[in-house]
């Protein structure tokens, strides 16, 4: 998920995440408030926006890090979030961002480790959808839910069985991976992330000329986000194999 800054560990967001806030703002990803209205509420959403745009720019700026920044930084922006939804839980946006933060968290860990991370992702990804079902950060991370856990080994998988429950292990499915990025990607097309996270699972389902679209499609955006030049060099990394 991209928020076009990055900040420093605990940093309070000033100028250097103006950028960030107004690209939040034009992406309506600030606008989750479903059935909000009267002064208390209204300032609880002002309150709200400066935690996400903080925690989106701490998860950002982790994902490329050394493992001990990414570690920090990661814990930083699960705690700018967690913040989010205890002053406006009905913030779709707030509760999609705990849900990457979890996600980014688990995807530093072992595969058996990840798995204690995919009930409260799940949780989360389904709460931010029921408030809102076009948000795009809520449906690119149930889309890699559903890829993450097709993806592990196994032992893995039998770990996850055991810690999620049958009925929900069973719900992982690639079609519903692939639905969830394809409608992040209707949503918001110049996002990046979308496009290279929807180029994987096609490739993971065999189909290497649409993922070969993705990648080609990426190459030829320009970089407007903060981790933008990263996605693109990995999509021509992975064009190449």
């Amino acid at each position: 998920m991209g928020a076009g800054q990055a900040i420093t560990e605990g940093a309070t967001p000033g100028t250097r995440g103006e950028g960030a806030m107004r690209r939040l703002l034009a992406m309506g990803m600030l606008g989750g408030l479903v059935g909000w209205g009267g002064t208390a509420q209204a300032q609880a959403g002002a309150e709200v926006a400066p935690l996400l745009q903080a925690a989106i720019a701490a998860i950002d700026s982790g994902q490329f890090a050394p493992a001990d920044r990414r570690t920090r930084l990661y814990a930083t922006g699960q705690r700018l979030a967690d913040s989010a939804v205890r002053i406006a839980p009905r913030n779709a946006t707030a509760h999609a961002t705990r849900a990457i933060a979890l996600g980014r968290t688990a995807q530093a860990l072992g595969a058996k480790e990840r798995t204690a991370y995919a009930t409260e992702v799940r949780r989360e990804v389904r709460t931010a959808l029921a408030l809102d079902p076009n948000n795009a950060p809520a449906l690119h991370v149930l889309g890699m839910w559903h890829a993450e856990i097709l993806r592990l080994n196994p032992v893995a998988r039998l770990a996850a069985k055991t810690l999620l429950g049958g009925a929900a292990f069973a719900e992982a499915d690639w079609g519903e991976a692939q639905r969830a990025l394809e409608r992040a990607v209707q949503l918001e097309p110049d996002r990046l992330t979308h496009r290279l996270d929807l180029a994987g699972v096609l490739a993971d389902r065999g189909d290497t000329a649409g993922a070969a679209a993705q990648y080609a499609l990426i190459a030829r955006a320009p970089a407007r986000e903060f981790n933008d030049a990263a996605y693109k060099r990995l999509a021509a990394e992975r064009a190449r194999r």
